[in-house]
């Protein structure tokens, strides 16, 4: 039933019940059950959105332990008529995980899988479990679950079952639906309903399946009339279970599984404990071909004859989403690999079976078919496994590469899911197009044309006039959803923005027959009631993310003056062109840094466990707080003072962020480029300022500055390390973990060493010099880890650079070195930091002017030149040194590559393993190091996957941290060091190389340390 817009009565599921209710429940969660319960406004705030544009704050979250804990939560909802909402990883696009409910989060401990049949093909697993992690449980035994989502690395498998999830390859295997052989469920009753093959069900399941084979055939002719018949329809309930009307018939033999009324029922019918899951045999072997098209339409009407030849996948990017892959330094290289000149779009065609050699020849077909079509030579054929896995993974992340806009307008999620018979693809899609330039947009489509669904958002402002707009193109959108004889919810779900239109879709009398399924299932409207029936209208304001002027409570940005520039995102952009407007422009009255934090979507892209970095504290607490996105929409709701005045500096904000790294793996993992570690910059100077420092900040912070004098006497500032008690008294007293060991002081530092080395470097004007007459010159910046406490690294660098022809300078400054305002950074002293990294600028500018590159060795110092000093406000200065600036191992491998760089080298005695520092990741700078590794002869440098070693500058040394440290180093990096006990490791991070000596007692080195041992006699420097 579509809402009436005059109407006063909100839905269920919209409204939250008393307090007295909310706090009755919280108080018997903690005393009946052993889970997490979660009341605080930050944490009902961090479970209030998913990744559509909704935002419902729950009564609470709650994270079980154990199955009696979600069976008696059920029980204690039930008695006090609090609803209960099921959430896996929390990504839904509709807002199926938002509402007024106590929200129940079954990613962190309900992730095992129960069994595995390998004869039989199947796998009983509980609904927390991530996709990407049943596949690799399953690979060894040659099988997968084919039903393979783009948010596979993050998506579980109940939240799946609950959407009716689809995925690239459903033309060949189907649906979730088609791929579910069995549901272990709660009802609302306590009951636990075991729901599969209809000849096998229990008394009560029984009577469901009867009650709603009596629905099918009192319905047998409006289902008839008005059921889509097409593969992708996920909308309402599954009733045609028993007429089925899907182009592809939901179990093999015809026969009637009651688990499938389950599927797509987006958790309003049942509470799901287990899933009995069909797997599919492993593609042995798959190739690839990639159609490049001049013109949209051509490639929306090519994909009905590509389909003829049987892909396993014809998947669409178009051109907005090839040029914003391409601005994507991570996805460029691999984009570039599959075009052929400029075109309009390519899709992706698949073919896979049992040997590769049998699947060239369909390569050649699609060739052969697009030449009839008037195409010829527009097809990639890539049968290269690993090109076609980089390219996946680009269109895996479309989605998210196109919410990466800048600016208050966003592609707004509604009628991406509309699904229409192929034949008509083309007429539809202009159609569409059509109807977006009358509303002032335009849209970006993408996915899965093998099926005739299309994911396109329009660029809409939800702040302003985007309700209005999105109801007036779902209408239109709908008149040709009903011409093309299509789905209107294709794939997605119904959720709030689709929900309304499930009578429009179906007609008042299924829609009635819906409404029975649930009150047969669910009478106390218990299971996230307010959708598939008696849902909210889809334009209703008030449960927007961004509320428009007209809600009750619109969204508004609080007063900040910021200490780092965000001017970058404070913009506003052109909803056609998709231009932004100049920097500062965007009217955030926080200079940009809100908008920065709302550029998060919740897609979930940081609940990752895959070899990227992002995010190190979620993979070691799978706690929502502690994750990148649960920091941003924190961040956002202190910053639109949802939470309260004062939230932004607030304790509560200080535990949200506590546990971020700094790894800047969002940087470059995030889709959406949420820079949370420099978020994390400007929020612990607002904190600090208004808590003030410990001690322990202020002796990390000015250790640059006491450096030289404290190295004087390095017998008295050692004793913390030696002496009996010291280290107890040093963690009682500073904070500092009496089971860490501290750098160790020395008196032989890279400055003093540096005065006996008599024509190892060159002044100013000497090597100023040697540049103006093309002579190899550089800047050895030498930093406070490396030049204090292991200077051999420093000197190891001037030795091979000089080795290798270089004329080398340093720069220094009266009573000590320069540093870059790295520590004070990590301190929240960002003005102090400021203050050292502008004297270091402007004694490195004359030398970057000349093009004389930088050279450094720690890649948090180096790396700050290329990241935090270009928002200090410094100007074009420091935008001058950030070009030149470049890490020991990035300055050679862009000489090898010049032809400029040669060294006689000794060959390698035993393998390398090489550990890359986060900065090195997220700046893209691992892959250098591991060029200059195979300059030694016979050497094999192998990576460790692995994310944050778990040190991060003085986070690892914390009493508070080190357990949550060692657990992250333990993730992946010990292990694999254990593993190889004669490899030598390779670790440009100073704190990376303590934690490995501290954890695994093995000594780390530096790359430039390993290329000095490597020298060749002759060419060995003094």
């Amino acid at each position: 039933m579509r809402v009436d817009p005059a109407s006063h009565i909100q839905p269920a599921g919209t409204v939250l019940p008393p307090n007295e209710t909310c706090d009755a429940l919280a108080r018997r969660l903690r005393a009946e059950t052993q889970g997490e319960v979660l009341f605080d406004d930050g944490s009902r705030g961090r479970y209030a959105t998913d990744a559509s544009i909704y935002q419902i704050t729950p009564v609470g979250a709650f994270v079980p332990t154990n199955e009696q804990d979600i069976a008696t939560a059920i029980d204690i909802a039930r008695d006090l008529k609090v609803p209960v909402l099921a959430r896996g990883g929390g990504t839904s696009q509709c807002g199926q995980t938002t509402g007024a409910a106590l929200v129940i989060d079954n990613s962190k401990h309900f992730r095992r899988v129960l069994d595995v049949n390998v004869e039989e093909g199947t796998a009983t697993v509980e609904p927390g479990l991530v996709l990407d992690h049943l596949n690799a449980q399953l690979k060894p035994h040659g099988l997968w679950y084919p039903v393979d989502v783009s948010t596979s690395a993050q998506a579980t498998l109940g939240g799946m079952a609950g959407n009716n999830s689809c995925g690239s390859r459903s033309i060949a295997y189907g649906n979730m639906v088609h791929n579910v052989l069995g549901v272990s469920a709660w009802l609302s009753s306590g009951e636990l309903v075991e729901f599969g093959p209809q000849a096998r069900l229990g008394a009560r399941a029984a009577g469901i399946a009867q009650f709603v084979h009596g629905l099918a055939v009192e319905h047998r002719e409006q289902i008839h009339a008005h059921w889509p018949k097409v593969l992708r329809r996920v909308a309402g309930y599954n009733l045609d279970i028993f007429d089925n009307q899907n182009e592809r018939p939901y179990t093999a033999d015809g026969s009637v599984n009651l688990a499938h009324l389950l599927i797509g029922a987006e958790g309003t019918l049942a509470y799901t404990r287990s899933l009995t899951l069909k797997l599919a045999p492993l593609p042995r072997a798959k190739v690839l071909g990639i159609v490049n098209f001049p013109t949209f339409h051509s490639a929306m009407d090519a994909a009905q004859h590509i389909v003829k030849l049987g892909p396993t996948a014809v998947e669409l990017v178009d051109r907005t989403m090839i040029e914003l892959s391409l601005a994507n330094p991570a996805f460029k290289p691999t984009v570039e690999t599959a075009l052929i000149g400029k075109p309009a779009a390519i899709l992706l065609v698949e073919f896979a079976g049992a040997e590769k050699a049998g699947l060239l020849p369909r390569l050649k077909q699609l060739v052969e078919l697009m030449g009839d079509l008037g195409l010829p030579g527009s097809v990639v054929e890539m049968p290269d496994d690993a090109r076609q896995k980089n390219l996946w993974e680009v269109r895996k992340a479309g989605l998210n590469i196109m919410m990466s806009l800048k600016g208050d307008g966003k592609p707004v999620s509604f009628i991406e899911d509309c699904a229409v018979p192929l034949e008509h693809l083309a007429e539809y899609t202009d159609a569409l197009t059509e109807v977006f330039a009358r509303h002032g947009s335009r849209g970006t489509w993408y996915a899965h044309a093998s099926v005739g669904t299309l994911h396109v958002r329009p660029i809409l402002d939800m702040r302003a006039d985007g309700g209005t707009k999105m109801r007036a193109i779902a209408e239109e959108a709908a008149a040709l959803v009903r011409k093309y004889k299509g789905a209107f919810s294709g794939e997605h779900g119904d959720g709030l923005c689709r929900g309304e239109w499930i009578e429009w879709q179906f007609g008042p009398a299924i829609n009635e027959a819906f409404r029975a399924i649930k009150q047969k299932l669910d009478p106390a409207n218990l299971f996230n009631p307010g959708k598939i029936v008696d849902t909210p209208r889809m334009d209703d304001g008030a449960l927007f993310r961004f509320a428009p002027p007209t809600a009750p409570k619109p969204y508004k940005r609080i007063e900040l003056k910021p200490v780092l520039d965000w001017s970058a995102w404070n913009v506003n952009a052109d909803p056609v062109t998709e231009q932004t407007s100049a920097p500062g422009t965007g009217g955030d009255s926080t200079g940009g840094l809100a908008k920065a934090a709302e550029m998060c979507n919740n897609n979930g892209h940081c609940r990752k466990f895959d070899a990227g970095t992002m995010c190190p504290s979620y993979r070691v607490t799978r706690d929502e707080q502690h994750l990148t996105r649960g920091r941003a929409n924190t961040l956002r709701l202190a910053l639109s003072g949802q939470l309260g005045p004062d939230a932004f500096t607030s304790e509560e904000m200080h535990e949200t962020m506590d546990l971020c790294v700094g790894c800047k793996g969002c940087k470059r993992d995030c889709p959406t480029g949420v820079d949370m570690a420099k978020m994390k910059i400007e929020f612990l100077d607002h904190y600090k300022k208004r808590h003030g420092h410990t001690l322990k900040d202020k002796i990390v912070a000015y250790m640059p500055d006491y450096a030289r004098t404290a190295s004087r006497m390095p017998w008295l500032m050692n004793l913390r390390n030696t002496m009996p008690g010291a280290a107890w008294l040093g963690e009682k007293l500073l904070g500092f973990s009496a089971r860490r060991s501290l750098p160790e002081w020395r008196s032989d530092t890279f400055w003093r060493a540096k005065a006996e080395l008599h024509g190892m470097f060159a002044g100013r004007e000497a090597v100023l010099s040697v540049q103006a007459n093309g002579g190899k010159a550089a800047v050895l910046f030498v930093d406070t880890f490396n030049g204090t406490f292991e200077s051999e690294n420093a000197l190891a660098a001037a030795r091979v650079l000089k080795a290798a022809g270089y004329t080398l300078h340093t720069v220094e400054k009266s009573g000590g070195h320069h540093c870059c305002g790295r520590t004070f950074l990590a301190s929240g002293m960002v003005a102090e930091a400021k203050r050292r990294a502008e004297a270091l600028i402007d004694a490195l500018k004359p030398l970057a002017e000349a093009g004389i590159p930088i050279v450094g060795l720690e890649p948090s110092c180096l790396l700050t030149l290329r990241d935090e000093t270009l928002v200090m406000g410094f100007g074009k200065k420091a935008g001058t040194v950030a070009r030149q600036a470049l890490l020991f191992e990035e300055f050679i491998a862009r000489e090898m590559k010049a032809g400029r760089f040669a060294l006689a080298l000794t060959p390698a005695t035993a393998p390398i393993l090489l550990h890359g520092h986060c900065h090195q990741k997220a700046f893209g700078a691992v892959s250098p190091v591991l060029e200059v590794l195979r300059l030694i002869p016979g050497a094999e440098p192998e990576l460790i996957e692995s994310s944050c070693c778990g040190m991060a500058g003085s986070f690892g040394y914390e009493a508070r941290h080190i357990d949550v440290s060692m657990q992250m180093a333990e993730a992946s990096l010990l292990p694999a060091i254990r593993a190889k006990p004669n490899a030598i490791v390779v670790a440009d991070g100073t704190s990376c190389r303590h934690q490995i000596g501290d954890g695994a007692q093995r000594e780390a080195v530096h790359v430039a340390v390993l290329l000095e041992r490597h020298l060749a006699p002759a060419a060995l420097v003094d």
